[in-house]
């Protein structure tokens, strides 16, 4: 049997026949679940046998409230489908949010396995038109969003390691190329996504020693947030060809990531498109001049001048001309 990463997939899961899927007996928590990227990442856990814990606040683009939130639809998706699943909708920039949490996926399931960091919102502007506001809601919902989660899901796999109980944990952050390049227009999205990448390296050197592995990806797909930012290369395909851009094809790596299969593997950072992975190599010593002499001000600008054309250029930020 082909496993799929969608609800036909779950349905295959209810035949106790068919092979073990990846994520069998796992427990899976993913933020802002309730559509895009993170509705695909709950259904592909879900299809590969993971019991999901599926959060989403039902907010709005800009993060404000919106009328239904969409986390319960996810959840009755998969459990119409034959997977299990619960859904949370409380705040997780928040600590009692992020907490709660944690307490929902142990209450329904027994444990925490893995913790897909997803949710976030856009208010893009550019630095001279880019409010306080709009730069603090990015941060919190993105970065400190990112780290509540991963804060109360490492205490308790900590307090599980240190009674002794073998942990097997995984957790994958959500950065992005405006992360790695930046993006005109995109401030704060950058700055925060910037700043998980820096959480990434950070918890997984901190929290190895626990059993716990922390990956990021940097995906690009067709979601609430990128359809109308980049309108035209995110436009769905002619009826029949390939979908580079749908948030499913996405889905299969954050499922490795979150299995025992990636064993090994931290503290590492993915692109992901369509059907292209690549290992994102971040910043490295390039050319270096020494002397044991301090230089003045002109002799710096020479030296560096020389370093910089030996140098390989930086990557070109998106939407710069």
């Amino acid at each position: 049997m082909t496993r799929t990463t969608g609800t036909a997939g779950m349905a295959g899961r209810a035949d106790a026949a068919g092979p073990a899927g990846m994520a069998d007996g796992r427990v899976v928590v993913v933020t802002g679940a309730g559509r895009g990227l993170g509705r695909a990442h709950a259904l592909a856990f879900a299809a590969e046998g993971a019991r999901v814990v599926v959060n989403d606040l039902g907010v709005g683009l800009d993060g404000q409230p919106g009328p239904d939130s969409p986390a319960a639809l996810v959840a009755e998706e998969i459990r119409t489908a034959g997977g299990e699943a619960v859904a949370h909708g409380g705040d997780i920039a928040t600590g009692a949010g992020a907490a709660s949490l944690v307490e929902c996926a142990v209450s329904a399931f027994g444990r925490l396995d893995t913790l897909v960091n997803n949710a976030g919102f856009l208010r893009d502007r550019m630095l001279v038109n880019l409010d306080e506001d709009d730069w603090d809601a990015v941060m919190r919902v993105h970065l400190k969003g990112h780290f509540l989660p991963l804060k109360h899901a490492a205490a308790w796999w900590r307090a599980e390691a240190k009674a002794g109980r073998r942990v097997s944990a995984r957790v994958v952050n959500t950065s992005s190329g405006a992360g790695l390049l930046g993006s005109v227009g995109q401030g704060n999205y950058s700055a925060a996504k910037a700043g998980i990448l820096g959480l990434t390296l950070v918890a997984a050197a901190e929290m190895g020693r626990y059993g716990v592995q922390v990956n990021a990806i940097a995906p690009a797909a067709r979601t609430r947030m990128t359809e109308q930012t980049f309108a035209g290369t995110m436009a769905a395909p002619a009826e029949g060809a390939f979908d580079a851009m749908a948030p499913e094809n996405v889905s299969p790596l954050v499922v490795w990531l979150g299995s025992d299969a990636s064993a090994g593997v931290t503290g590492r950072v993915f692109e992901a498109e369509g059907g292209r992975i690549t290992v994102m190599e971040g910043w490295r010593p390039g050319p270096t001049a020494d002397r044991a002499a301090r230089r003045t001000p002109a002799e710096a600008g020479e030296a560096a001048l020389k370093l910089l054309a030996a140098s390989e250029p930086p990557g070109a930020v998106y939407g710069a001309r």
